[in-house]
């Protein structure tokens, strides 16, 4: 008899079509924690907790000291070969090739393994956020990439989109982060956007929507007044449950430039041989 795949382990096989580094699973086999296990919570408080169940979002204030968010973004400047004082080279083309053409010009970062990347990644505050949100302390990070997104020149006018990287219909039980390296307190500079009401009612929302709708970058029509622009500082850790339609927003500040270091993590899979050997 032919064995069928579960939907979660072929989430598991399809990593290598994450965009970016695939280093971890799309979907984990152990759930995201509902509190059961009777564990304190090690940084979130209890009105964190409350918000992250509701939003589908929270901001781990100072998860990283901010001379390190700093020391990282001078970094992530030197290596995308650009002088954060000259804006004349802000604009050189991409370094790597895009593999979702729809991140062309976001400015991703296709840089994965660094001592400062991963003096981040082991940041004991980093890690006990995660911890927090999966009831687990075996965890493994993601190795993935940074992002530098310019300020549009005169007569851009490129829009952000929104989309999610799962298809919502398979329940992925993931997370996804976005640490701060600068601040991002000017809602016109770019950084993360994200659609709560949507993550709370997507549900009867998706009732509305035709039967051939894209399932991975829904109509916002409607919706324009429930995009939230996410505020960070420098060293501010943004975690999102995978079911959040997200995006990077424009940035239309003319000469603030958004960076981040993408980091999330999940359940370890110690049993999964062919994961394990791939990082």
């Amino acid at each position: 008899m032919m064995q069928q795949n579960t939907p979660v382990e072929m989430a598991n096989k399809a990593h290598a079509e994450i965009p970016g580094n695939p280093s971890t699973a799309t979907s984990s086999k152990i759930k995201l924690n509902d509190r059961s296990n009777g564990k304190p919570l090690r940084v979130l408080t209890e009105e964190d907790w409350a918000f992250w169940i509701e939003n589908g979002y929270i901001v781990i204030k100072n998860a990283v000291p901010r001379e390190q968010a700093k020391a990282t973004a001078d970094f992530i400047w030197e290596f995308d070969e650009k002088d954060p004082n000259n804006s004349e080279t802000w604009y050189a083309p991409a370094r790597a090739e895009m593999k979702m053409k729809e991140l062309t010009g976001t400015g991703m970062v296709e840089v994965y393994n660094h001592q400062h990347l991963w003096n981040n990644r082991q940041t004991q505050r980093v890690y006990d956020a995660f911890v927090d949100i999966w009831g687990t302390e075996k965890l493994w990070v993601t190795i993935d990439r940074a992002n530098l997104n310019m300020p549009q020149r005169p007569g851009e006018n490129k829009k952000g989109f929104i989309h999610w990287d799962y298809d919502p219909e398979t329940r992925p039980q993931n997370v996804q982060g976005v640490l701060a390296l600068a601040d991002q307190t000017d809602e016109n500079m770019g950084g993360f956007q994200c659609i709560p009401w949507l993550y709370r009612n997507y549900d009867t929302w998706k009732l509305t929507q035709p039967e051939d709708r894209d399932h991975f970058q829904p109509d916002v029509t409607g919706l324009e007044d429930k995009i939230v622009k996410v505020k960070l500082e420098a060293g501010d850790l943004l975690i999102f449950n995978s079911t959040q339609p997200h995006g990077i927003r424009p940035n239309k500040s003319g000469d603030k430039v958004r960076i981040a270091q993408y980091i999330s993590m999940m359940p370890a899979e110690e049993d999964n041989e062919e994961m394990r050997q791939w990082r």
